[in-house]
């Protein structure tokens, strides 16, 4: 079965709670993580050092104790990225 939209493949953290993604499609977006920093499980986002251990775990985003997003929200919330990867 395919899939029905891109897959984040590379991830950069940004110091403003923002990443920069690249896509398996070949768009790079940046998509706003601040929001879904909340509770005590998603509140460890809110650690600048945890933060920055982002990575792609096939499908989206994930920190290193489990906490992901949903790959639907990384992809259609994230805006465009004009400057270079």
């Amino acid at each position: 079965m395919a899939n029905l939209r891109p897959t984040a493949t590379e991830v950069v953290p940004f110091p403003n709670y923002e990443v920069l993604l690249r896509f398996d499609n070949g768009e790079v977006k940046v998509f706003d993580v601040s929001p879904y920093i909340e509770g005590n499980w998603y509140g460890k986002i809110g650690n600048p050092d945890y933060f920055k251990t982002v990575h792609c775990d096939g499908f989206t985003i994930a920190w290193q104790d489990g906490q992901d997003i949903c790959p639907d929200d990384v992809y259609y919330n994230s805006t465009p990225f004009e400057g270079e990867f």
